[in-house]
Protein backbone atom coordinates (compact mmCIF):
# COMPACT_ATOMS: atom_id res chain seq x y z
CA UNK A 1 0.00 0.00 0.00
CA UNK A 2 1.67 3.11 -0.84
CA UNK A 3 1.06 6.68 0.55
CA UNK A 4 2.12 9.86 1.41
CA UNK A 5 5.36 10.47 4.36
CA UNK A 6 3.50 11.54 7.45
CA UNK A 7 3.34 14.84 8.74
CA UNK A 8 6.96 15.96 9.87
CA UNK A 9 6.92 17.22 13.34
CA UNK A 10 6.00 20.94 13.27
CA UNK A 11 9.25 23.20 13.72
CA UNK A 12 10.39 26.72 13.40
CA UNK A 13 12.49 25.16 10.82
CA UNK A 14 9.19 24.32 8.57
CA UNK A 15 7.97 28.09 8.65
CA UNK A 16 11.38 29.77 7.73
CA UNK A 17 12.76 28.02 5.39
CA UNK A 18 10.69 27.07 1.81
CA UNK A 19 12.68 23.67 1.22
CA UNK A 20 11.03 22.11 3.64
CA UNK A 21 7.56 23.37 3.78
CA UNK A 22 5.09 20.74 4.57
CA UNK A 23 1.18 22.77 5.26
CA UNK A 24 0.82 20.20 7.88
CA UNK A 25 4.06 21.46 10.27
CA UNK A 26 2.29 23.81 11.56
CA UNK A 27 -1.92 25.36 12.04
CA UNK A 28 -3.10 27.89 10.05
CA UNK A 29 -2.82 30.25 11.95
CA UNK A 30 0.69 30.03 12.51
CA UNK A 31 1.56 30.35 8.85
CA UNK A 32 -1.03 33.51 8.75
CA UNK A 33 1.38 34.95 11.93
CA UNK A 34 4.57 34.00 10.01
CA UNK A 35 3.71 36.06 7.65
CA UNK A 36 2.30 39.48 9.49
CA UNK A 37 5.20 38.76 12.07
CA UNK A 38 7.64 39.11 8.82
CA UNK A 39 9.18 35.42 9.26
CA UNK A 40 7.95 34.55 5.74
CA UNK A 41 6.58 36.34 2.68
CA UNK A 42 3.54 35.79 0.71
CA UNK A 43 5.54 35.09 -2.73
CA UNK A 44 7.41 32.18 -0.21
CA UNK A 45 3.94 30.36 0.48
CA UNK A 46 2.86 30.74 -2.65
CA UNK A 47 6.25 29.19 -3.81
CA UNK A 48 5.89 26.62 -1.70
CA UNK A 49 2.63 25.60 -2.78
CA UNK A 50 2.87 25.70 -5.88
CA UNK A 51 6.16 23.46 -5.88
CA UNK A 52 4.59 20.92 -3.72
CA UNK A 53 1.64 20.48 -5.67
CA UNK A 54 3.76 20.17 -9.27
CA UNK A 55 6.27 17.44 -7.30
CA UNK A 56 2.80 15.50 -5.98
CA UNK A 57 1.61 15.77 -9.34
CA UNK A 58 0.57 12.18 -9.25
CA UNK A 59 -2.24 12.42 -6.53
CA UNK A 60 -4.23 14.33 -8.62
CA UNK A 61 -5.38 16.94 -6.56
CA UNK A 62 -5.43 19.94 -9.24
CA UNK A 63 -6.63 20.24 -12.54
CA UNK A 64 -5.26 23.23 -13.27
CA UNK A 65 -2.53 25.33 -11.69
CA UNK A 66 -1.70 29.08 -12.34
CA UNK A 67 1.98 30.09 -11.08
CA UNK A 68 1.70 33.59 -12.52
CA UNK A 69 -1.87 34.58 -11.07
CA UNK A 70 -0.41 33.50 -7.92
CA UNK A 71 2.78 34.95 -7.79
CA UNK A 72 1.66 38.09 -9.24
CA UNK A 73 -0.87 38.36 -6.38
CA UNK A 74 1.93 37.65 -3.66
CA UNK A 75 4.04 39.95 -4.71
CA UNK A 76 1.45 42.73 -4.72
CA UNK A 77 0.52 41.74 -1.10
CA UNK A 78 3.81 41.84 -0.22
CA UNK A 79 4.34 44.99 -1.49
CA UNK A 80 1.22 46.45 0.84
CA UNK A 81 2.42 44.78 3.69
CA UNK A 82 6.06 46.38 3.59
CA UNK A 83 3.96 49.47 2.98
CA UNK A 84 1.92 48.97 5.83
CA UNK A 85 4.75 48.30 8.54
CA UNK A 86 6.52 51.70 6.82
CA UNK A 87 3.57 53.40 8.29
CA UNK A 88 2.73 52.16 10.98
CA UNK A 89 5.66 49.74 12.36
CA UNK A 90 5.36 46.01 12.64
CA UNK A 91 3.49 45.29 15.23
CA UNK A 92 -0.15 47.84 14.56
CA UNK A 93 0.35 46.49 10.60
CA UNK A 94 0.05 43.60 11.57
CA UNK A 95 -2.81 43.92 14.08
CA UNK A 96 -4.90 45.64 11.44
CA UNK A 97 -3.51 43.64 8.42
CA UNK A 98 -5.06 40.42 10.97
CA UNK A 99 -8.40 42.03 10.95
CA UNK A 100 -8.94 43.22 7.37
CA UNK A 101 -7.06 40.30 5.99
CA UNK A 102 -7.85 37.02 8.28
CA UNK A 103 -6.16 35.37 5.48
CA UNK A 104 -3.08 36.98 4.83
CA UNK A 105 -0.64 35.02 2.83
CA UNK A 106 -2.23 31.73 3.25
CA UNK A 107 -2.43 29.30 -0.10
CA UNK A 108 -5.80 28.33 -1.78
CA UNK A 109 -7.61 26.26 -4.29
CA UNK A 110 -11.34 26.09 -5.49
CA UNK A 111 -12.74 23.20 -7.03
CA UNK A 112 -13.60 22.94 -10.45
CA UNK A 113 -16.84 23.60 -10.06
CA UNK A 114 -16.19 27.37 -8.50
CA UNK A 115 -15.81 30.46 -11.10
CA UNK A 116 -12.69 32.09 -10.33
CA UNK A 117 -11.32 35.00 -12.35
CA UNK A 118 -8.47 34.26 -15.09
CA UNK A 119 -9.17 30.21 -14.30
CA UNK A 120 -9.90 27.33 -16.88
CA UNK A 121 -13.67 26.53 -15.34
CA UNK A 122 -14.29 23.06 -16.90
CA UNK A 123 -17.22 21.18 -14.01
CA UNK A 124 -15.22 18.53 -14.22
CA UNK A 125 -16.69 17.36 -17.80
CA UNK A 126 -15.29 16.88 -21.52
CA UNK A 127 -19.04 17.31 -22.42
CA UNK A 128 -19.17 20.98 -22.34
CA UNK A 129 -16.87 24.00 -23.38
CA UNK A 130 -13.90 24.85 -21.13
CA UNK A 131 -14.88 28.29 -19.63
CA UNK A 132 -12.90 31.51 -18.81
CA UNK A 133 -15.08 33.47 -16.14
CA UNK A 134 -14.01 37.52 -15.88
CA UNK A 135 -14.79 37.51 -12.20
CA UNK A 136 -14.79 35.56 -9.29
CA UNK A 137 -17.56 33.43 -7.66
CA UNK A 138 -18.96 35.44 -4.66
CA UNK A 139 -17.27 33.20 -2.21
CA UNK A 140 -13.81 33.55 -3.83
CA UNK A 141 -14.66 36.80 -3.76
CA UNK A 142 -14.44 36.93 0.15
CA UNK A 143 -11.62 34.83 0.94
CA UNK A 144 -9.67 36.61 -2.23
CA UNK A 145 -10.46 39.85 0.10
CA UNK A 146 -9.75 38.36 3.08
CA UNK A 147 -5.65 37.96 1.72
CA UNK A 148 -5.99 34.34 0.21
CA UNK A 149 -3.55 33.01 -3.01
CA UNK A 150 -5.10 30.66 -5.13
CA UNK A 151 -2.65 28.56 -6.60
CA UNK A 152 -5.29 26.53 -8.94
CA UNK A 153 -8.34 24.49 -9.27
CA UNK A 154 -8.98 21.42 -7.35
CA UNK A 155 -10.51 18.14 -9.40
CA UNK A 156 -14.24 16.87 -8.87
CA UNK A 157 -16.17 14.47 -10.18
CA UNK A 158 -18.60 15.18 -13.52
CA UNK A 159 -20.79 18.35 -12.69
CA UNK A 160 -19.87 17.80 -8.70
CA UNK A 161 -22.72 14.63 -8.83
CA UNK A 162 -20.24 11.81 -7.64
CA UNK A 163 -18.40 10.98 -3.99
CA UNK A 164 -15.56 10.22 -6.09
CA UNK A 165 -13.49 12.59 -7.60
CA UNK A 166 -12.61 10.59 -11.00
CA UNK A 167 -13.56 12.42 -14.78
CA UNK A 168 -12.63 12.20 -17.68
CA UNK A 169 -10.86 15.20 -18.29
CA UNK A 170 -7.82 14.90 -15.69
CA UNK A 171 -6.21 12.34 -13.30
CA UNK A 172 -8.49 11.17 -10.61
CA UNK A 173 -7.77 12.91 -6.92
CA UNK A 174 -5.64 9.80 -4.60
CA UNK A 175 -5.85 9.63 -1.32
CA UNK A 176 -2.81 10.41 0.27
CA UNK A 177 -3.09 7.79 3.28
CA UNK A 178 -3.79 4.82 0.74
CA UNK A 179 -2.82 6.29 -3.08
CA UNK A 180 -4.21 3.23 -4.40
CA UNK A 181 -7.98 4.74 -3.20
CA UNK A 182 -10.20 7.48 -3.51
CA UNK A 183 -9.92 10.96 -2.01
CA UNK A 184 -13.81 11.04 -1.70
CA UNK A 185 -16.11 13.47 -3.45
CA UNK A 186 -17.12 15.62 -4.82
CA UNK A 187 -14.34 18.25 -3.01
CA UNK A 188 -12.10 15.61 -3.32
CA UNK A 189 -8.67 16.98 -5.20
CA UNK A 190 -9.28 19.65 -2.43
CA UNK A 191 -9.11 17.25 0.34
CA UNK A 192 -6.17 15.28 -1.15
CA UNK A 193 -4.10 18.24 -1.25
CA UNK A 194 -4.63 19.37 2.48
CA UNK A 195 -4.03 16.13 3.45
CA UNK A 196 -0.98 15.91 2.10
CA UNK A 197 0.14 19.08 3.21
CA UNK A 198 0.09 21.22 -0.24
CA UNK A 199 -2.27 23.62 1.12
CA UNK A 200 -3.21 24.64 4.86
CA UNK A 201 -6.90 24.05 4.27
CA UNK A 202 -9.19 24.67 1.84
CA UNK A 203 -12.92 25.31 1.28
CA UNK A 204 -15.49 22.65 -0.19
CA UNK A 205 -18.83 22.65 -1.14
CA UNK A 206 -21.15 20.22 0.28
CA UNK A 207 -25.07 18.88 -1.72
CA UNK A 208 -24.86 15.12 -0.22
CA UNK A 209 -21.80 15.28 1.68
CA UNK A 210 -19.08 16.41 -0.54
CA UNK A 211 -17.33 17.82 2.38
CA UNK A 212 -17.75 15.63 4.82
CA UNK A 213 -17.23 12.16 2.49
CA UNK A 214 -13.81 13.33 1.50
CA UNK A 215 -12.65 14.88 4.88
CA UNK A 216 -13.55 11.34 6.40
CA UNK A 217 -11.46 9.74 3.37
CA UNK A 218 -8.12 11.77 3.74
CA UNK A 219 -8.51 12.02 8.02
CA UNK A 220 -9.56 15.42 8.02
CA UNK A 221 -11.94 17.73 9.68
CA UNK A 222 -14.71 19.04 7.20
CA UNK A 223 -17.84 21.09 8.40
CA UNK A 224 -21.39 21.08 6.42
CA UNK A 225 -23.01 24.39 7.71
CA UNK A 226 -26.55 24.90 7.79
CA UNK A 227 -28.65 25.94 4.99
CA UNK A 228 -28.36 29.72 4.55
CA UNK A 229 -25.92 30.14 7.37
CA UNK A 230 -22.98 31.17 4.56
CA UNK A 231 -23.85 34.66 3.11
CA UNK A 232 -22.74 33.43 -0.24
CA UNK A 233 -24.33 30.33 -0.70
CA UNK A 234 -28.32 30.00 -2.07
CA UNK A 235 -30.51 31.42 0.62
CA UNK A 236 -34.05 29.48 -1.14
CA UNK A 237 -34.92 27.26 2.22
CA UNK A 238 -36.21 24.53 0.36
CA UNK A 239 -35.13 21.17 -0.34
CA UNK A 240 -34.08 21.48 -3.04
CA UNK A 241 -31.44 23.62 -2.02
CA UNK A 242 -28.96 21.19 -1.12
CA UNK A 243 -25.52 22.40 -1.74
CA UNK A 244 -23.47 24.41 0.96
CA UNK A 245 -20.29 25.62 1.31
CA UNK A 246 -17.49 24.14 3.79
CA UNK A 247 -14.08 24.20 5.21
CA UNK A 248 -11.28 20.97 5.16
CA UNK A 249 -8.49 21.37 7.23
CA UNK A 250 -6.20 19.56 9.66
CA UNK A 251 -7.80 20.56 12.71
CA UNK A 252 -10.87 22.44 14.27
CA UNK A 253 -9.08 25.10 14.93
CA UNK A 254 -7.83 25.80 11.37
CA UNK A 255 -11.98 24.86 10.36
CA UNK A 256 -12.77 27.41 12.39
CA UNK A 257 -10.77 30.28 11.36
CA UNK A 258 -11.44 29.32 7.46
CA UNK A 259 -15.52 29.64 8.24
CA UNK A 260 -15.40 32.25 9.89
CA UNK A 261 -13.92 34.13 7.11
CA UNK A 262 -16.24 32.31 4.79
CA UNK A 263 -19.59 33.18 6.74
CA UNK A 264 -18.53 36.80 7.24
CA UNK A 265 -17.70 37.29 10.62
CA UNK A 266 -16.05 39.95 11.76
CA UNK A 267 -12.46 39.43 12.82
CA UNK A 268 -11.38 41.56 16.17
CA UNK A 269 -8.12 42.18 18.39
CA UNK A 270 -8.27 41.29 21.99
CA UNK A 271 -9.62 43.57 24.41
CA UNK A 272 -8.43 44.36 27.73
CA UNK A 273 -4.57 44.05 27.08
CA UNK A 274 -2.34 46.87 26.13
CA UNK A 275 -0.73 44.47 23.83
CA UNK A 276 -1.93 44.47 20.25
CA UNK A 277 -2.31 40.83 19.44
CA UNK A 278 -3.92 38.87 15.91
CA UNK A 279 -7.60 39.32 15.18
CA UNK A 280 -9.79 36.42 15.42
CA UNK A 281 -13.34 35.57 14.42
CA UNK A 282 -16.11 33.91 17.20
CA UNK A 283 -15.26 30.30 16.06
CA UNK A 284 -11.50 30.82 16.11
CA UNK A 285 -12.10 32.32 19.94
CA UNK A 286 -14.78 29.69 20.77
CA UNK A 287 -12.58 26.59 20.16
CA UNK A 288 -9.67 27.60 22.46
CA UNK A 289 -12.05 28.78 24.86
CA UNK A 290 -13.81 24.84 25.00
CA UNK A 291 -9.98 23.41 24.66
CA UNK A 292 -9.01 25.52 28.00
CA UNK A 293 -12.47 25.93 29.66
CA UNK A 294 -14.42 22.83 28.03
CA UNK A 295 -18.32 23.18 27.40
CA UNK A 296 -21.34 22.19 29.19
CA UNK A 297 -22.49 19.06 29.88
CA UNK A 298 -24.34 18.08 26.22
CA UNK A 299 -26.99 15.27 25.52
CA UNK A 300 -25.70 13.06 22.87
CA UNK A 301 -27.88 10.72 20.67
CA UNK A 302 -26.69 7.91 18.86
CA UNK A 303 -27.80 6.08 16.18
CA UNK A 304 -26.71 3.53 13.74
CA UNK A 305 -29.47 3.34 11.21
CA UNK A 306 -29.34 4.67 8.04
CA UNK A 307 -32.20 6.54 6.34
CA UNK A 308 -31.19 4.36 2.94
CA UNK A 309 -32.55 1.19 4.90
CA UNK A 310 -33.84 -0.64 4.24
CA UNK A 311 -34.44 -0.07 0.32
CA UNK A 312 -30.32 -0.05 0.79
CA UNK A 313 -28.88 -3.18 2.57
CA UNK A 314 -26.12 -1.18 4.74
CA UNK A 315 -23.62 -3.13 6.11
CA UNK A 316 -20.45 -1.22 8.52
CA UNK A 317 -17.17 -2.35 8.21
CA UNK A 318 -15.53 -3.38 11.53
CA UNK A 319 -13.35 -0.07 11.91
CA UNK A 320 -16.93 2.11 11.24
CA UNK A 321 -18.50 0.74 14.48
CA UNK A 322 -14.83 1.25 16.05
CA UNK A 323 -14.54 4.56 15.18
CA UNK A 324 -18.67 4.85 16.99
CA UNK A 325 -17.66 3.40 19.73
CA UNK A 326 -14.46 5.61 20.31
CA UNK A 327 -16.41 8.72 19.12
CA UNK A 328 -18.44 7.79 22.02
CA UNK A 329 -15.37 7.37 24.52
CA UNK A 330 -13.98 10.60 23.88
CA UNK A 331 -17.33 12.88 24.42
CA UNK A 332 -17.76 10.82 27.25
CA UNK A 333 -14.17 11.71 28.52
CA UNK A 334 -15.05 15.15 27.84
CA UNK A 335 -18.36 15.28 29.98
CA UNK A 336 -20.79 14.80 27.41
CA UNK A 337 -23.94 12.56 28.06
CA UNK A 338 -24.72 9.63 25.54
CA UNK A 339 -28.52 8.89 25.31
CA UNK A 340 -30.20 6.29 23.42
CA UNK A 341 -33.77 6.27 21.49
CA UNK A 342 -36.21 6.28 23.87
CA UNK A 343 -37.71 9.59 22.29
CA UNK A 344 -38.35 7.36 19.27
CA UNK A 345 -40.42 4.75 21.44
CA UNK A 346 -43.23 3.34 19.24
CA UNK A 347 -41.74 4.21 16.03
CA UNK A 348 -40.94 1.52 13.65
CA UNK A 349 -37.92 3.40 12.50
CA UNK A 350 -35.78 6.55 13.39
CA UNK A 351 -35.58 7.96 10.03
CA UNK A 352 -38.94 8.55 7.44
CA UNK A 353 -40.01 5.87 5.04
CA UNK A 354 -39.38 6.02 1.53
CA UNK A 355 -36.16 8.25 1.97
CA UNK A 356 -34.42 6.36 -0.56
CA UNK A 357 -36.59 6.44 -3.21
CA UNK A 358 -37.58 9.90 -2.78
CA UNK A 359 -33.94 11.45 -2.26
CA UNK A 360 -33.26 9.87 -5.56
CA UNK A 361 -36.02 11.68 -6.82
CA UNK A 362 -34.25 14.85 -5.83
CA UNK A 363 -30.98 14.11 -6.57
CA UNK A 364 -32.16 13.53 -10.17
CA UNK A 365 -35.18 16.47 -10.34
CA UNK A 366 -32.02 18.53 -10.35
CA UNK A 367 -30.96 17.73 -13.76
CA UNK A 368 -34.42 17.81 -15.48
CA UNK A 369 -34.31 21.06 -16.89
CA UNK A 370 -30.99 20.50 -18.32
CA UNK A 371 -31.91 20.16 -22.37
CA UNK A 372 -28.74 18.91 -23.40
CA UNK A 373 -28.26 18.37 -27.03
CA UNK A 374 -27.74 14.99 -28.42
CA UNK A 375 -23.85 15.42 -28.99
CA UNK A 376 -23.33 16.71 -25.67
CA UNK A 377 -25.37 13.86 -24.19
CA UNK A 378 -23.15 11.19 -25.91
CA UNK A 379 -19.84 12.91 -23.87
CA UNK A 380 -21.41 12.70 -20.57
CA UNK A 381 -20.33 9.78 -17.90
CA UNK A 382 -22.60 6.65 -18.09
CA UNK A 383 -23.21 7.71 -14.49
CA UNK A 384 -24.05 11.16 -15.31
CA UNK A 385 -26.65 10.03 -18.43
CA UNK A 386 -28.23 7.44 -16.23
CA UNK A 387 -29.19 10.21 -13.60
CA UNK A 388 -30.79 12.79 -16.59
CA UNK A 389 -33.09 9.37 -18.08
CA UNK A 390 -33.80 8.67 -14.19
CA UNK A 391 -35.28 12.38 -14.33
CA UNK A 392 -36.41 12.41 -17.53
CA UNK A 393 -38.34 8.90 -16.64
CA UNK A 394 -40.13 10.37 -13.59
CA UNK A 395 -43.83 12.20 -13.87
CA UNK A 396 -43.92 15.45 -12.70
CA UNK A 397 -46.36 14.29 -10.39
CA UNK A 398 -43.96 11.56 -8.86
CA UNK A 399 -41.34 14.09 -8.50
CA UNK A 400 -44.06 16.35 -6.68
CA UNK A 401 -44.88 13.76 -4.30
CA UNK A 402 -41.54 13.33 -3.73
CA UNK A 403 -40.31 16.67 -3.02
CA UNK A 404 -43.04 17.59 -0.86
CA UNK A 405 -42.35 14.23 1.80
CA UNK A 406 -39.15 16.00 1.59
CA UNK A 407 -40.20 19.25 2.10
CA UNK A 408 -42.53 17.83 5.47
CA UNK A 409 -39.34 16.29 6.79
CA UNK A 410 -36.82 19.09 6.45
CA UNK A 411 -39.66 21.75 8.37
CA UNK A 412 -39.10 19.40 11.57
CA UNK A 413 -35.69 19.22 11.08
CA UNK A 414 -35.16 19.69 14.69
CA UNK A 415 -37.57 17.60 15.47
CA UNK A 416 -35.30 14.19 14.91
CA UNK A 417 -33.16 15.57 18.44
CA UNK A 418 -35.82 14.63 20.94
CA UNK A 419 -33.79 15.16 23.50
CA UNK A 420 -30.56 15.68 22.24
CA UNK A 421 -28.27 18.30 21.59
CA UNK A 422 -26.32 16.57 19.29
CA UNK A 423 -26.54 13.67 17.01
CA UNK A 424 -23.47 11.20 16.51
CA UNK A 425 -23.94 8.57 13.97
CA UNK A 426 -20.96 6.89 11.52
CA UNK A 427 -19.83 8.74 8.52
CA UNK A 428 -18.44 6.03 5.80
CA UNK A 429 -19.71 2.18 6.21
CA UNK A 430 -16.57 1.04 4.54
CA UNK A 431 -13.24 2.03 3.49
CA UNK A 432 -12.57 4.09 0.74
CA UNK A 433 -12.61 1.75 -2.74
CA UNK A 434 -9.86 1.69 -4.81
CA UNK A 435 -9.58 4.28 -7.83
CA UNK A 436 -11.35 2.93 -10.71
CA UNK A 437 -14.13 1.15 -8.00
CA UNK A 438 -17.22 2.77 -8.75
CA UNK A 439 -17.04 3.61 -12.72
CA UNK A 440 -16.44 -0.43 -13.30
CA UNK A 441 -19.79 -1.04 -12.06
CA UNK A 442 -22.77 -0.51 -14.28
CA UNK A 443 -24.79 2.94 -13.50
CA UNK A 444 -27.76 1.40 -11.67
CA UNK A 445 -25.02 -0.56 -9.20
CA UNK A 446 -22.62 2.36 -9.29
CA UNK A 447 -25.49 4.52 -7.76
CA UNK A 448 -26.05 2.37 -5.19
CA UNK A 449 -22.71 1.30 -4.22
CA UNK A 450 -22.25 5.50 -3.19
CA UNK A 451 -25.19 5.24 -1.30
CA UNK A 452 -23.65 2.30 0.85
CA UNK A 453 -20.03 3.67 1.13
CA UNK A 454 -22.22 7.14 2.26
CA UNK A 455 -25.24 6.42 4.06
CA UNK A 456 -25.26 9.02 6.84
CA UNK A 457 -24.53 11.96 4.43
CA UNK A 458 -27.11 13.23 2.52
CA UNK A 459 -29.68 13.58 4.92
CA UNK A 460 -28.56 16.33 6.93
CA UNK A 461 -28.56 18.46 3.57
CA UNK A 462 -32.21 17.39 3.23
CA UNK A 463 -32.79 18.58 6.71
CA UNK A 464 -30.22 21.48 6.05
CA UNK A 465 -28.78 20.78 9.23
CA UNK A 466 -24.92 21.69 10.04
CA UNK A 467 -22.75 18.70 10.52
CA UNK A 468 -19.17 18.15 10.65
CA UNK A 469 -16.72 14.95 9.86
CA UNK A 470 -13.99 14.07 13.19
CA UNK A 471 -11.79 11.56 12.43
CA UNK A 472 -11.26 9.52 15.79
CA UNK A 473 -9.99 6.38 14.57
CA UNK A 474 -6.94 5.34 12.25
CA UNK A 475 -6.47 1.09 11.37
CA UNK A 476 -4.25 -1.10 11.12
CA UNK A 477 -3.66 0.17 7.73
CA UNK A 478 -3.29 3.51 8.04
CA UNK A 479 -6.38 4.77 6.56
CA UNK A 480 -8.87 7.02 8.87
CA UNK A 481 -12.34 6.98 10.17
CA UNK A 482 -14.81 9.60 11.19
CA UNK A 483 -17.95 9.82 12.89
CA UNK A 484 -20.43 12.35 11.73
CA UNK A 485 -22.05 14.93 14.79
CA UNK A 486 -24.99 16.79 13.54
CA UNK A 487 -25.88 19.88 15.55
CA UNK A 488 -29.41 22.36 15.93
CA UNK A 489 -29.35 25.37 13.16
CA UNK A 490 -27.26 27.70 14.00
CA UNK A 491 -24.56 25.39 16.20
CA UNK A 492 -21.60 25.12 14.00
CA UNK A 493 -19.35 26.83 16.09
CA UNK A 494 -20.39 24.46 18.67
CA UNK A 495 -19.82 21.73 16.48
CA UNK A 496 -16.16 22.71 15.58
CA UNK A 497 -15.40 22.84 19.54
CA UNK A 498 -17.20 19.75 20.08
CA UNK A 499 -14.77 18.09 17.10
CA UNK A 500 -11.44 20.12 18.78
CA UNK A 501 -12.48 18.60 22.15
CA UNK A 502 -13.00 14.95 20.43
CA UNK A 503 -9.43 15.74 18.82
CA UNK A 504 -7.74 16.95 22.09
CA UNK A 505 -4.96 14.23 22.95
Amino acid sequence: MEHLPAAPAPSADHITDRSMTDFRAAAAWQWRQAVLDGEVSVVELASAALTAAATRSGLGAFVHLDPDYALGRAEQLDRTIVQLRRIQGTTTAAAELSARAPLLGLPMAFKDLVPVAGMPLTLGTRALPVQIPAVDAPLARRLHRAGAVSIGKTQVPELGLHCYSENQIAAAARNPLDLSRTAGGSSGGSAAAVSAGILPFAPGSDGGGSVRIPAAACGLVGLKPGRGRLPDDDQDPGVQNLPVSGPLASSAEDAALLFDVMAGHRFTSPTGSRVLGPATGPAQRRVPHALSQGLEPLRVGVTMESPFSPEVEIVLADDAVVAVQEGISRLQDAGHMIQGTDHCTGADRFWPADYFENFTSLWTSRLAGADFPAEVFAELEPLTQHYLELAASRSAADVQKSLAALEDFSAGAEDIFGPWDVILTPLLASAPPEIGWFSALSPEQNYVEQCRFTPYSSVVNVLGLPAISVPVHTDSRGLSWSVQLMGKHGSEELLLALAALMLRR
